[in-house]
């Protein structure tokens, strides 16, 4: 029987090499060229004109609505079907997130709802591009402006996710990126802040260093935060970005082979909805015909020695965020029955066919 986790990372290049070369110079802090070399790569790789790195995708977000100004009085819209980072993000600049529902056929923010959010209080949205798979940006862009919005993008799950041809992160005003262990890419924990906008670009390398000053040595003039990324973790990072079409194209094999084996199955597979996107499939995501028979096959599978992930839950439906009774139908429907399934690059033919031959005795 195999043993098959949900996601393990690609560490084939030359990331031992780079390590070494961090421990061999001493440079292993928030200083050192791998810093500067992973910035300036992936802002290339993405089509930004700034990037900074952080100690981990939750901290971009928080560094990013700070860049923005948001604060106590604001209200953030955002998707409930989403990781609980891009939530509680929202709540520790002392704003207040206001949840809205998802597209059925896409799982992405849905514009209609957010419309309907909107008040005098609302400063930004966040567009969260979910497993993968882009947001409406044209919708969310058009809204923006008439409402005169800021607009972040949580790219935390969608490295190398296109839509209309431009890479995702590139459409808001400040955007994030994550590369937790699970990520497309991995510097084990860290994640990037990316922007067109100068301003945005210092104010949040400022906040990330613990507030200092430009011109004047040990001066504070803000209070900061040490969101730094230490030059092993982007060592790591400039490795993992020199493969990243490798891995790309290792993810769409993988896609494909789940597709082409459930195709004649009730699974219902999360694919793009248009030629006008580019699924990057961090994780390759089914629906079941209900909770019930979801967590059926994730106990099935577990005792085939193959790890699942259940999708995320709405983050309304969790304690803290439930106080005031709400529902978004679509976000819960999909919530309560979906799974994700080994994704990783590595993931052979074999490995698939027999998760889909065991999906299939008991769908």
């Amino acid at each position: 029987m195999y043993n098959i986790p949900v996601y393990e990372p690609s560490l084939n290049g030359n990331e031992k090499k780079y390590v070494n070369e961090c421990l061999d110079s001493t440079w292993i802090s928030s200083k050192g060229a791998f810093v500067s070399k992973f910035e300036d790569g992936f802002s290339d790789y993405v089509g930004t004109d700034y990037a900074t790195t952080v100690s981990n995708g939750t901290v971009a977000i928080h560094l990013a609505l700070l860049a923005l100004g948001v604060g106590e009085g604001d209200e953030v819209i955002v998707p409930t079907l989403t990781y609980i980072a891009s939530v509680n993000s929202i709540v520790y600049t002392g704003a207040k997130p206001v949840f809205v529902d998802s597209i059925e056929k896409s799982w992405q923010i849905d514009p209609a709802d957010v419309i309907k959010k909107i008040t005098p209080k609302t400063k930004a949205i966040m567009a969260v591009h979910l497993y993968g798979h882009p947001c409406d940006m044209d919708a969310l862009l058009k809204i923006c402006k008439e409402y005169n919005l800021f607009l972040i993008e949580d790219c935390a799950e969608a490295i190398g996710t296109l839509y209309k041809g431009k890479h995702v992160g590139t459409f808001g005003d400040i955007s994030t990126f994550s590369f937790f262990g699970n990520k497309t890419i991995t510097t084990g924990e860290g994640g990037m802040v990316v922007t067109n906008d100068e301003t945005l670009y210092d104010r949040a390398v400022h906040f990330k260093g613990q507030g200092l000053a430009k011109h004047r040595q040990y001066w504070h003039d803000v209070i900061g935060y040490n969101y730094r990324m230490t030059n092993i973790c982007a060592a790591i990072g400039l490795a993992q970005l020199e493969e990243i079409d490798n891995v790309l194209l290792e993810k769409k094999r993988v896609a494909d082979t789940y597709r082409s084996n459930l195709k004649n199955s009730s699974i219902i597979f999360h694919e793009p909805i248009s030629d006008d996107v580019y699924h990057s499939y961090w994780m390759c995501s089914i629906l079941t015909k209900d909770g019930k028979q979801r967590d059926v096959l994730r106990d099935h599978l577990s005792k085939s020695g193959i790890d699942t992930r259940p999708l995320f839950y709405p983050v309304h439906t969790m304690p803290m965020y439930s106080t005031q009774y709400q529902r978004h139908p679509i976000a819960e429907n999909l919530g309560w029955r979906g799974i994700n399934l080994p994704s990783y690059p590595g993931l052979k033919q074999e490995q698939i066919e027999y998760i889909c031959d065991k999906i299939k005795e008991i769908l």
